[in-house]
């Protein structure tokens, strides 16, 4: 594993299909901007905000696990 790789990754994408909803949908719902939210998709992030984090189980109706994976092994 590579130093900067820590081993979470966002399952942003497969919640939003398993919700049939958008990126655009969601960013207007939980008032994140969509290059933001985009960043999360596209695992490119390097943190989250519990404040985030719990809008957007708000809105997708899920919990922080569903969001978030760990795979030691990447």
């Amino acid at each position: 594993m590579a130093p900067e790789d820590h081993g979470v990754y966002v399952n942003l994408d497969r919640v939003l299909a398993q919700r049939g909803m958008t990126l655009t949908e969601l960013s207007a719902r939980v008032g994140v901007s969509i290059v933001n939210l985009s960043v999360l998709k596209n695992d490119r992030a390097r943190a989250i905000r519990f404040s985030t984090l719990g809008a957007l189980c708000a809105v997708l109706e899920c919990q922080p696990g569903d969001l978030l994976a760990y795979r030691a092994d990447p």
